[in-house]
């Protein structure tokens, strides 16, 4: 007479040879933009062992008191390279980020009496770091520096529609991107 396994022995190793799928989304939000009163939020995927693309935006929509405005969009995309395991430890990273604001009456020198509009388009390098919480909680910290072509418009003053410069460029070298975001790994 034939020797009968048990079921649940067979289905134990049936489960040992099929493919484990973990740690392939990461849903996340930058803490510094949510304190600049920006919605913002980034989708995270994972790619392979040590690749992993983002996407990222954020939007402010507010005019404040006494009409001080630092109304924005932007999206930024972004590869990440993780040397040793992906959702974990350091990564380096490469960015483009595209975008158009509407700023202008904020305590700053070149923004007191003026308004700018326009739009801007860039891209850079940075290093981060992510800190695991728990299964599925997350911190991480980004530090990246590029590029960025602008085009604005600028305005006398903060209400009124006169315009003092047209269609002018603008050219950034500096710190593209700061985040200390809150994630959340699926």
């Amino acid at each position: 007479m034939p020797m009968k396994s048990p079921k649940w022995l067979m289905l134990i190793m049936l489960l040992f040879c099929l493919p484990c799928q973990s740690q392939e989304y990461a849903m996340k939000t930058n803490l510094l933009k949510g304190t600049a009163l920006c919605f913002n939020m980034g989708l995270e995927k994972s790619l392979s062992n040590q690749w992993t693309a983002e996407i990222s935006g954020s939007y402010n929509p507010w005019t404040l008191k006494h009409n001080r405005k630092w109304k924005h969009w932007m999206l930024q995309p972004e590869l990440r390279y993780w040397p040793c395991q992906k959702f974990n430890g350091w990564f380096l990273a490469a960015h483009v980020q595209g975008g158009a604001f509407n700023i202008g009456h904020l305590p700053f020198p070149s923004l007191e009496d003026s308004r700018y509009e326009g739009w801007f388009i860039g891209g850079g390098v940075g290093l981060g770091h992510q800190w695991l919480l728990s299964r599925h909680l997350s911190v991480e910290a980004e530090a990246g520096w590029g590029y960025n072509y602008s085009r604005y418009n600028r305005y006398g003053c903060h209400v009124c529609a006169q315009k003092t410069e047209a269609d002018r460029p603008y050219h950034y070298l500096g710190v593209s991107k700061l985040t200390l975001g809150f994630i959340y790994v699926f």
